[in-house]
């Protein structure tokens, strides 16, 4: 089990924390895997430092795809022009 810290910006940090939010929509920068832990630092980009508050979250499945993976599923011209979501089950 690895802990891996990211930062987060206050509006997405207090969802989280609310448990309103309950994903995470990242660049595949880094290696993180089921069971690791997710340390969040919240993070104002208008100050570009951090608050002081953080949070921990066991990770659960995670997916990883190229843009033109997702083609298989949609013409690019629709990802174009309507964007991705990403919906949580509970």
């Amino acid at each position: 089990m690895n802990k891996i810290e990211k930062k987060v910006w206050p509006e997405y940090f207090q969802q989280i924390l609310d448990e309103k939010k309950t994903f995470e929509l990242r660049l595949n920068d880094f290696e993180i895997n089921e069971g690791d832990l997710l340390i969040l630092k919240e993070w104002d980009p208008n100050t570009k430092n951090y608050t002081g508050r953080e949070l921990e979250r066991k990770v659960g499945y995670v997916g990883r795809w190229k843009i033109d993976d997702l083609t298989q599923f949609w013409p690019m011209k629709d990802i174009e022009n309507n964007g991705i979501q990403i919906i949580s089950l509970k």
